[in-house]
């Protein structure tokens, strides 16, 4: 099967096509309705944008939405992944989007006779807010070549880092991060600090402070992590005038950015989830293109 689960399985030719092809659906362009098709989407850990914004998408694509709930399903009683993804196929499911805490489980279903689009894997990857923000970059700058992008905040555990840093490098774009000794991933980029590059960057991209999971580890209250490695209004006048900010969301308002930012002027943040349903729509149509659904 053709899936899109992380960022090394798309070609520089079918990010660009699947950006264009988002952009064109943003601005109005006809989308084929697929009535006849199965979707489930498997969500292991919590999710407001990604899952509903997957929902929507195929709500557009007229794809019938199978309500599968893990709370309810047989996963607690034991079912492993595959079981449950192998079941959904013989009933009749075409397609499966897929959430789950552990790094790389798509591996674990390569059995399986129908496509998978990631929905976030562990500390691994996530591919469709990569490409969504990357279709976010391209619609303000129409490039990714030289541009200068500071990714800030938890980089080890976060797998918008990972698949974020290693699609604007291949493109060609500079990324660097900022983030506590704590939060360092020695396999990723340079990491530089925040207010001796704030003045320079394109991209001002934020990472949410996963609290749930290791802010414990990192030594410092969130007032403090604000001030050290947060989007303070002081950094924000620092940052050019065709700037922008970025974050994935959701957002901890007052540790990785002050409140009063998330709406102001240079913020994006509120269009890259407005532009995720359409990149989501955009990928679901070349999943289903490649897999001759």
């Amino acid at each position: 099967m053709k899936n899109i689960v992380k960022m090394g399985d798309l070609t520089n030719e079918e990010v660009f096509q699947l950006i264009h092809r988002g952009l064109e659906i943003k601005n109005g362009k006809h989308v084929e309705s697929r009535d006849d098709l199965y979707v489930a989407n498997l969500f292991f850990e919590n999710s407001t944008r990604t899952k509903h914004s997957f929902e929507i998408a195929e709500h557009k694509h007229k794809l019938k939405v199978i309500n599968f709930e893990v709370a309810t399903s047989s996963v607690n009683k034991g079912e492993t992944l595959y079981d449950t993804c192998k079941t959904l196929e013989m009933l009749g499911c075409n397609l499966l989007v897929i959430r789950h805490s552990q790094n790389a489980y798509y591996e674990e279903l390569k059995n399986l006779n129908i496509p998978i689009l990631n929905g976030g894997d562990g500390s691994g990857e996530h591919p469709s807010q990569c490409l969504l923000d990357l279709m976010t970059m391209y619609e303000k700058f129409g490039t990714f070549e030289n541009l200068n992008i500071i990714i800030a905040g938890d980089i080890k555990n976060s797998r918008v880092a990972k698949s974020n840093y290693r699609m604007l490098t291949r493109l060609g774009a500079k990324v660097r991060f900022v983030c506590p000794d704590i939060y360092k991933d020695e396999t990723l980029g340079e990491v530089v600090d925040f207010d001796d590059v704030i003045g320079e960057v394109d991209v001002c991209m934020l990472l949410r402070v996963q609290h749930e999971r290791h802010a414990e580890k990192m030594g410092l209250t969130k007032e403090e992590y604000h001030e050290q490695y947060g989007l303070t209004p002081q950094r924000y006048e620092k940052l050019k005038e065709t700037a922008i900010v970025m974050h994935p969301a959701p957002v901890n308002r007052d540790v990785e950015i002050a409140s009063e930012l998330v709406e102001a002027p240079k913020s994006v943040i509120f269009e890259q989830m407005k532009n995720g349903m359409f990149m989501r729509q955009a990928m679901i149509e070349k999943i289903i293109k490649d897999n001759q659904l």
